[in-house]
Formats: structure tokens, C-alpha cells, sequence
């Protein structure tokens, strides 16, 4: 095996005895636009709405409860889909998101959620995770649809207007601290706050 190895080395590292190095040049380039065709194929295949429903974990749980909400049938027919939300547009943000997300699929593959039950075991830790993440972007992937500068507060209720202006227009906090449970249901958070509360026992 190490010998063919070898050999195989020698092959590709020797000069070409047939081919003109424009030749070569020309191929290579070609190869590369159809690795970056098939690349990108695949990276924007996996942001599908078919792809992100594609195994019963998600299909069952958190796409049911999405379709519940106003980002799935709204009265302006624009929809939300799996990736609008959990993956952010530009591209090095989206393969970081991506590089972070392929820990997911030894969730699949070690059965995590398998089951509802699981599921809903689960369900507080793997929102935190997400909120956690959204709150350290300044919740970028809601910023790829909603921009504070395009609101308009005289259309909104007198509450929503005290809250974007006090807390979103000065950076206080972000999309994510006040819209948790804007696409999926929450988890029972009695024992977040509970832990949230020793934490703050224990810093006095």
C-alpha cells in the first residue's frame, strides 16, 4: 500500500512528457469551476427546506411547530424557511454556521432526539444552544429579513414601540432576548430559571 502510494506520488509530481503546460493550466482551471459548481450546489442544497426536513427528528418536531407560526402563512404569502433562520446569508458567517452544524449529524447517527420523548428531554438544552448563539451574533439571521431602520413604529402596537426603540435601537438587546418562541414552542423554562436564580445566588 505504501509503495503504491509512493508511486502514485512520483506520477503526479513528475513533469508531464504529453501535455503543454497551457494545456494543463486550461485543465486545471476547468477542474477547479466544476469542484466550485458541485461545491456550491451542494452548500446551497443543504440549506433547502427539503433537506433540513429530510430526517422525521426535524420533520416531526420543529418544522410541525413552524408551520403553526406566522413565518410559515403570513398574509403577505413570504415565508420563513429553515435556513433563513438558522443560517446566516453571507458566505463566511454561513460556513462557520455550516462547519458548526455538522456536529448535528452525529446527533442523527447516535440517535440523540430519535423519539418525541427525546426530543422533548432535549429541548431546553438544544434551544439554549441556539439563543445562545443568536444573542452572540446580534441575531444576525433575523437581521437578514427585519432591519430596525426600515420599522415602521407608527404601525406597530405602543409596547412594541417602547421595546424596539429602548432596547433594539440602542443595543441593549437583540431580536432573540424578546422572540424566543417567534418559531418553535418553547421548552418548560421553570428549570432555566431555577438554574438562572443559583447562578445569581452563588455571584453574591
Amino acid at each position: 500500500m505504501l509503495e503504491l502510494v509512493k508511486r502514485y506520488w512520483r506520477t503526479i509530481n513528475r513533469p508531464s512528457a504529453y501535455f503543454s503546460l497551457g494545456f494543463l493550466t486550461l485543465g486545471g482551471f476547468i477542474a477547479g469551476v466544476v469542484f466550485w459548481g458541485a461545491f456550491n450546489t451542494a452548500l446551497e442544497f443543504s440549506g433547502t427546506e427539503v433537506f433540513c426536513t429530510g430526517c422525521h427528528e426535524m420533520r416531526d418536531n420543529t418544522f410541525a411547530e413552524l408551520k403553526t407560526t406566522i413565518h410559515f402563512s403570513n398574509r403577505s404569502g413570504v415565508r420563513a424557511k429553515c435556513s433563513d433562520c438558522h443560517v446566516p446569508h453571507n458566505w463566511t458567517d454561513k460556513m462557520a454556521r455550516k462547519m458548526q452544524a455538522s456536529k448535528e449529524v452525529w446527533g442523527k447517527i447516535f440517535g440523540t432526539i430519535s423519539t418525541r420523548e427525546k426530543f422533548l428531554d432535549k429541548r431546553l438544552e438544544l434551544a439554549e444552544h441556539e439563543w445562545t448563539r443568536m444573542k452572540a451574533n446580534d441575531s444576525l439571521e433575523c437581521r437578514n429579513c427585519h432591519s430596525f431602520e426600515s420599522m415602521d413604529f407608527t404601525r406597530q402596537s405602543p409596547r412594541a414601540q417602547n421595546a424596539h426603540q429602548r432596547f433594539l435601537g440602542t443595543g441593549e438587546k437583540t431580536c432573540i432576548d424578546c422572540h424566543k418562541g417567534i418559531a418553535h414552542q418553547l421548552p418548560d423554562m421553570s428549570q432555566a430559571m431555577r438554574d438562572e436564580q443559583a447562578r445569581e445566588a452563588q455571584a453574591q
